[in-house]
């Protein structure tokens, strides 16, 4: 079943290979990674750069019928690169090869051993690929009509991963309204860890409430999220799994996103307060393990009325309420709500981040049993990162 579907990639390489995938620094026509593209739906309409296979807006109907852009982004498309060079922010990209963190830049796959450049914490880890992840690669576009837009990326062994894997990002909406993510990788030659996920940027809020521009009135409800990956100072896992029963960190029932985080020291990395950790998806009995027919995150504004269902096929969701963001970057022209003609700007606990993924660094906890799910080889089903994102108002 596999191999004709290999055939079929291989017909196809010959025109993903015309437009080499690469970082940005390296592209001769900038302007191309840069043009945006716009896929739309009754009640939702969404743009994408090939720079990063990157969302950069998302606009959805409020309460009162109007469009709110929800996600965090640039009006200017080159402004992702002056992001990527200062503060790097990873605002809407596809990260990968292997998405979170990765202990020493580290890990053995079948008695090899790779090392991945580092690029956080003076070279203790690596972070979302490598100094040149997914997230700074020109993606080519293959597909696009009204509703769905489909990038590629070929990746001949970026920053030390071991083979080459070709990607496909398919992102579709639909009535409902919904935005649906397809993630679907295959090596071509050798075993190799993959793991990617979306970094999109939430503030549900839209940033229409002047008097709080944070997202910590926000509700959230992770119904399945029992357990976490426990990490040390630097947000790297320790081989421990917790508990969130007692703790801010459970979410099992609706609460709003600011209720405990005065607690959530160090728990975002020491000397600071908010959330950045991995919660583990455990379904009820009667469900598949990657079943995706139930809501594992629900989210809400009752600024705005907007509430937010992600359905996926992951085991794990990161969470992570923009703690480091510290009101110096402006928010979108769609998101300026002033009436006085002020800029808004971002600010500390301004949005919030939610990655679907598989378990942070479980290609070096193998006592966690992920490998089928992080380790795959020419014989292996693809890997495949499906999340889907169902928008509706509070109520209704």
């Amino acid at each position: 079943m596999l191999q004709p579907i290999r055939n079929m990639l291989f017909t196809i390489l010959a025109a993903v290979l015309s437009f080499p995938s690469r970082a940005i620094a390296q592209t001769s026509d900038s302007s191309i990674v840069f043009t945006k593209y716009t896929i739309s739906a009754p009640g939702i309409n969404a743009s994408f750069i090939p720079y990063g296979a990157r969302l950069t807006n998302l606009y959805v109907n409020d309460k009162n019928g109007f469009p709110q852009d929800v996600v965090l982004g640039y009006d200017d498309g080159t402004a992702y690169l002056d992001d990527t060079e200062t503060v790097h922010t990873y605002f809407g990209p596809v990260v990968g090869r292997y998405a979170n963190r990765i202990m020493n830049g580290t890990f053995t796959v079948e008695g090899v051993t790779s090392h991945i450049s580092e690029n956080e914490h003076m070279g203790a880890d690596t972070l979302h690929g490598g100094n040149v992840g997914y997230d700074q690669r020109n993606w080519t576009v293959v597909s696009a009509n009204e509703t769905t837009i489909t990038f590629s990326l070929l990746d001949q062994g970026f920053e030390g991963f071991p083979g080459t894997i070709i990607t496909y990002a398919t992102y579709t909406v639909s009535e409902g309204p919904q935005w649906t993510s397809r993630l679907v990788s295959i090596p071509l030659d050798e075993p190799t860890p993959i793991m990617l996920a979306n970094h999109v940027y939430w503030n549900l809020d839209a940033f229409a409430n002047p008097s709080d521009l944070t997202v910590l009135n926000n509700t959230l409800y992770m119904p399945y999220a029992a357990r976490y990956i426990e990490t040390d100072n630097i947000e790297v896992p320790n081989g421990t799994i917790g508990i969130v029963n007692g703790t801010f960190l459970d979410f099992t029932s609706p609460k709003q996103i600011g209720r405990d985080i005065e607690q959530a020291v160090n728990a975002c990395g020491l000397g600071c307060t908010g959330y950045d950790n991995a919660f583990i998806l455990d379904r009820p009995r009667y469900s598949a393990s990657e079943a995706t027919d139930l809501s594992v995150l629900t989210m809400s504004s009752n600024v705005t009325g907007i509430q937010l269902d992600i359905r996926t096929n992951q085991h794990s969701l990161q969470i992570y309420t923009c703690d480091n963001l510290n009101g110096t970057i402006p928010v979108k022209k769609s998101q300026q709500h002033s009436t006085n003609g002020s800029t808004t700007y971002v600010p500390q606990y301004g949005c919030v981040v939610i990655e679907t993924q598989q378990w942070i660094d479980g290609i070096n906890n193998p006592q966690w049993g992920q490998g089928q799910y992080q380790i795959y080889t020419v014989d292996s089903e693809p890997a495949v990162v499906f999340a889907q994102y169902e928008f509706s108002i509070i109520g209704s």
